[in-house]
């Protein structure tokens, strides 16, 4: 088994497997030949069945599954499509920020500034994000709140535009951060750390962690 399965492979059974994705590298290939390299890639040297089910931002870790088997695909495809995963991510955001709520904003490609998306109140697709402050610290004298965040959509980019939008970037975030804010940690503080799904099978929940980098 390669290096790259090894470190990062936390279940494999016949219909799918789940890894965790480090942060800096693409889930799928990008558009020019520089971007090749990506998880898909890598695993589909090592497992020629891999399929593709979700994707995290590249600067994102975190917990993907992927299919082995059609049905496998299909049917975790669908539970993401009809909302019945759960997801938790945590994020590490400027600022001090109290209590728990929710973002309830619709996320839209801003086609005048790629790859940048914006909060639009007045659009049709709803976007919904539940925040919730778990703990507060400091990183180079300033300020920060560790939060956890549940999706409710799973729109592009949703998460680092709903905490943009409270006024609270993800420290680390060079498309959504203030300078200051990117240089407090050298990467995207927002790592994927839960999913759970009806097993292809079984139909039983199944539930995967993988601690916080940060």
């Amino acid at each position: 088994m390669s290096n790259f399965l090894t470190e990062h492979l936390i279940h494999r059974d016949e219909d799918f497997m789940v890894i965790h994705k480090p942060a800096g590298v693409l889930t799928v290939p990008g558009k020019t030949e520089d971007l090749q390299d990506c998880v898909i890639n890598r695993l589909l040297k090592i497992e020629s069945q891999t399929l593709l089910i979700h994707r995290l931002d590249r600067d994102t870790s975190g917990i993907l599954v992927f299919g082995l088997t059609k049905w496998g695909q299909k049917t975790i495809s669908r539970q993401f499509q009809e909302r019945q995963t759960e997801k938790t991510y945590q994020a590490v955001v400027a600022g001090h920020l109290e209590g728990e709520g929710t973002v309830d904003v619709p996320v839209i490609y801003d086609p005048e500034h790629p790859p940048l998306h914006i909060a639009a109140p007045d659009h049709n697709k709803p976007a919904l994000t539940h925040w919730q402050a778990i703990e507060h610290f400091e990183i180079q004298g300033q300020a920060v709140t560790r939060v956890k965040l549940t999706p409710i959509t799973g729109r592009s980019h949703q998460l680092r535009v709903h905490m943009q939008y409270l006024g609270h970037p993800i420290v680390g975030d060079t498309l959504y951060a203030t300078p200051e804010q990117q240089q407090l940690i050298p990467r995207l503080c927002l790592h994927a750390e839960h999913l759970s799904f009806y097993h292809p099978q079984t139909q039983e929940r199944v539930e995967f962690y993988y601690p916080v980098p940060f």
